[in-house]
């Protein structure tokens, strides 16, 4: 029988565990309801009590008064939220609040975009009947940080700021200092915001229902601006933002509450981080290199000099003398061009992109042993799972959107497992932290195996039922030697087995792993046994566990699923398989390529042969980004035709012939990809940058002048349609059925999404145990004893992969370079004081950076990021791969140190 509650005497149906407010809002719309402290991605917290209504139990029960905001609603309970008594009620605490708030509307920031001024409208207040009140009045203003403000003469002490940021950040720097009427809001230890621990999240900003707290750019002020949602360029948590636009310009970036992705939260840099996109320094006319200078040019001279270079070389030396590189930071539609492009129309399947520099180990890890190489899982499964084993990831900064839901549940008591080489901000909140020696994952996992198996806390039903291989497996694994690999990993063995049984014993399991798994000679077989620590303990096709790699770029799983790679087409269909080259070429009306190309370090290596003439890059620095910088520089200036499409004059396109200058997401629609397999719509905001074209067009215009017929790239939703005859798992999608929040892929023909894979089966029948030893890097073994420090690299929250954006925004002032992260032990033993100079030296090369003394990384290991060109970190670091996929080795670089001579 369907439960009911009342609203004015009518039944309405209730919905188990839901509030009397939610009850209401969601059965009378028309009914509003005054709320100052909720707000949708908060707890309930009742402080402001004008959400009260009259209650009763029964029909004819006593009423009483209670806040809606927290009060369940109770099954034939008897709601009247406009009672008489009631909205004197609301009336008088709205008037005590304004006798605390200055009379200043018509020049406050927040004047028509205010909730107090909506509130005290609706209610009717005309004039107030007490005195004014003293308590907040002369606070000063903070404008000491480069985003967040603060008059907190203008606070009504909701206490949403600090929800939000215990809530939603989890980050713990608003508190509410004094009792009773001296009560006010304050900043760590009642200091300002730059001097505070604020991470720039903006989520007190958006909570806030008065101007108290807010930032530079008036975010909450946007009432009659025009909204337009679209995704974030950044990393591949793949956030949704209410872009507000003024006067054909973006004025600032909210998080729409109902985006499934984020739930109104965003970090720093999807919210604040936009000014790069209309900064002078963006190229707006193609370049032509002449002698050893760039002279400008006109489009029609850009794409006839780039035809005629690309056909006659094609012409002299076939189609695999030229190579393209696509970009993680493009749109799938872009991606997917981008690889039809170099495929039908050049002849060869030498494309690559960073997606697989990153994340190839992950892609053929999982697909041997699963048999596809996406996330498993959604990230909302975090609120189901009893285990969080995160490795090889630092989410609060690299995805700090799923970092924060991670610590969110940590702090409610969740297992957390850290297996980072670093103390990261995640590794403070775990249970288990397993500090290992950069390289050592694989021996550790070992570790994790061997003691589930040892203690019996395998999962026989899954294992006999779901998978194959187990027993050779269990030999395998059970042949360590456990005292070494603790040798190995420098991991107490006893800590590990802690772990190990936590993992295997809690009801469900949950692993996520990002490039510090990925980005090691073993980053394959990694992978392959975070796939078998699952399997061996039934964590896979269910809510709450799976394996689910962390893409370090906004659309990395979807240029990989486009086919940006040298092996695979679009769909990840195998390019050197007869009935699959049939299939291609049918659908491509052109001959195809029969043999793998080239991926990046090969191209690289070929140019520099001389193999390799020319090469298309699109939006990718790989001189600042990719390994062993000369060894990149070498084989550009090696290259006779080099074509770069950027939004700025980056270190890689300083060795271009011809510079395109392309837009960024904010001046283009397509859709991106995020982590969980989340297919989204990206918008179009403002018009493209004048002289500025979006890089679909600037492919499909090249591929008609070289004589294909691909139609005029005007939206994304003509390619979604053609994407979705040729990749099996994106065929039942299009524009108009994406919706706000997008698709899960695969996408049925009828518009089904998926949210967990291998549910009753694996993608390849039955899910494959796959052991792999431990091996020592060849770098470690070549140059350990003249270079006896590892020095290994990191991200940090405030910047973004090379920084070429983020570097041209506010956030520049928060983080201002690399910084190089030393133990004290190691530091002391050179002389090195907190921001000296330190020179670091591999076999390839030297640089100096400024140190940063910490217990973070324990003695022996160093850490840094590439944010900064003043830097160039990856002059140090090897030529070092994967063994499967030719991923490249960032994490294990052999070094030595010296205080540099250089002045602080």
């Amino acid at each position: 029988m369907e439960q009911v509650a009342f609203i004015d005497n009518k039944p309405y149906p209730i919905e188990k565990g839901e509030t009397v407010l939610q009850f209401l809002r969601r059965n009378i719309t028309t009914s509003y309801v005054p709320t100052l402290c909720d707000a949708p991605n908060l707890d309930p917290f009742g402080a402001c009590r004008v959400c009260s209504v009259d209650m009763a139990l029964t029909e004819n029960g006593n009423l009483k008064t209670v806040a809606s905001c927290h009060t369940p609603i109770v099954s034939g309970s008897f709601i009247f939220p406009h009672t008489e008594r009631i909205e004197r009620l609301r009336k008088n605490i709205i008037e005590l609040v304004l006798t605390d708030h200055p009379a200043d509307c018509s020049t406050c920031e927040s004047n028509l975009n205010c909730e107090l001024q909506d509130v005290a409208a609706h209610i009717g207040i005309r004039e107030v009947r007490y005195e004014e009140g003293r308590n907040h009045i002369n606070q000063h203003k903070d404008t000491s940080h480069p985003y967040m403000r603060s008059d907190l003469s203008k606070c009504i002490n909701c206490s949403r700021c600090i929800r939000a940021c215990d809530e939603v950040q989890g980050q713990l720097v608003l508190s509410m200092a004094g009792r009773a009427f001296d009560a006010r809001v304050i900043k760590g230890m009642d200091t300002t915001f730059a001097d505070s621990d604020c991470v720039s999240c903006g989520a007190c900003a958006q909570a806030c229902p008065t101007g108290a707290i807010t930032d530079v750019f008036e975010s909450n002020s946007v009432k009659g601006l025009d909204i337009t949602r679209t995704v974030c360029t950044y990393c591949g948590v793949g956030c949704n933002l209410d872009v507000a636009v003024e006067n054909g310009k973006v004025k600032s970036i909210r998080a729409p509450y109902d985006a499934e992705v984020n739930q109104g939260h965003t970090c720093l840099k999807g919210r604040y981080a936009f000014s790069f996109y209309n900064h002078p320094d963006r190229l707006q006319t193609p370049l032509i290199r002449k002698d050893r200078n760039f002279v400008l040019a006109t489009w029609d001279e850009a794409y006839a000099y780039i035809t005629q270079s690309l056909q006659e070389i094609i012409k002299k030396n076939g189609p695999d003398a030229v190579a393209g590189i696509s970009s993680a930071r493009c749109t799938n539609e872009e991606n997917y061009l981008m690889q039809k492009f170099i495929r039908a129309v050049i002849g060869t399947n030498n494309i690559d992109s960073c997606a697989r520099v990153c994340h190839s180990p992950t892609a053929i890890g999982m697909q041997k042993t699963f048999g596809t190489g996406a996330a498993t899982n959604s990230i909302k499964d975090l609120e189901k799972t009893s285990c969080i084993l995160v490795i090889g990831a630092n989410p609060t900064d690299a995805h700090p959107v799923t970092g924060a839901k991670i610590k969110q549940q940590a702090m409610k008591g969740k297992t957390l497992i850290v297996v980072d080489p670093r103390r990261t901000e995640l590794a403070r909140y775990a249970h288990y932290h397993l500090q290992l020696r950069p390289g050592t994952n694989v021996a550790l996992l070992n570790m994790m195996l061997y003691y589930i198996l040892t203690e019996s806390e395998e999962d026989i039903e899954f294992i006999s039922t779901r998978t194959e291989g187990f027993e050779t497996f269990k030999k395998d694994v059970l042949k360590q030697n456990i005292n070494e690999l603790e040798r190995i990993t420098g991991v107490d063995k006893h800590l590990v087995r802690e772990a190990a049984l936590a993992y295997a014993k809690a009801n469900l399991a949950m692993s996520f792993h990002g490039l510090g798994v990925t980005e090691h000679t073993q980053g394959t077989y990694a992978v392959m046994l975070i796939a078998d620590l699952a399997m061996i303990t039934g964590n896979i096709g269910k809510e709450g566990v799976g394996v689910n790699p962390l893409r370090g770029q906004n659309n990395v799983q979807g240029a990989a699923d486009m086919g940006c790679q040298p092996y695979q087409g679009a769909g990840y269909l195998d390019v050197q398989d007869p009935e699959i080259i049939k299939k291609y070429e049918s659908f491509y009306g052109r001959e195809m390529p029969k043999t793998a190309g080239l991926t990046i370090p090969e191209m690289f290596h070929q140019s520099i042969k001389g193999n390799l003439k020319a090469m298309w890059i699109l939006g990718e620095d790989v001189v600042q980004t990719d390994p062993n910088t000369q060894m990149v520089v070498d084989a550009l200036k090696k290259l006779d035709f080099l074509v770069v499409q950027e939004l700025f004059m980056t270190e890689t396109a300083k060795y271009a012939h011809v510079i395109l200058p392309a837009t960024s997401f904010l001046e283009k629609s397509g859709t991106f990809t995020n982590g969980e397999r989340r297919i989204q719509r990206v918008q179009k905001v403002v018009e493209p940058l004048s002289g500025t074209r979006p890089d679909g067009q600037i492919i499909s215009e090249v591929m008609n002048l070289m004589g294909y017929p691909q139609p005029p790239y005007h939206h994304a939703h003509v390619l979604n349609n053609e994407i979705a005859h040729i990749v099996p798992f994106f065929a039942g999608v299009t524009w108009d059925t994406l919706g706000k929040n997008g698709k899960q892929w695969p996408v049925l023909p009828d518009g089904t999404d998926t949210e967990i894979l291998h549910i009753d089966t694996f993608k390849r029948g039955k899910g494959k145990f796959m052991h792999t030893a431990f091996k020592e890097s060849n770098e470690i073994i070549t140059y350990a004893e003249e270079y006896p420090y590892i020095i290994t690299t990191n991200r940090e929250l405030e910047h973004y992969n090379s920084g070429v954006m983020t570097r041209r925004t506010p956030n520049v002032e928060i983080v201002t370079e690399d910084l190089l992260l030393i133990h004290p032990t190691d530091a002391a033993k050179h002389g090195i004081a907190e921001g000296d100079m330190v020179c670091v030296i591999s076999a390839r090369g030297k640089v100096d950076i400024r140190a940063r003394i910490t217990d973070e990384v324990k003695p022996g290991i160093l850490s840094s990021t590439f944010h900064f060109p003043e830097v160039m970190l990856n002059t140090i670091t090897s030529n070092e791969c994967d063994v499967e996929a030719l991923c490249p080795e960032y994490k294990v670089v052999a070094c030595r140190i010296r205080k540099s001579k250089k002045a602080k």
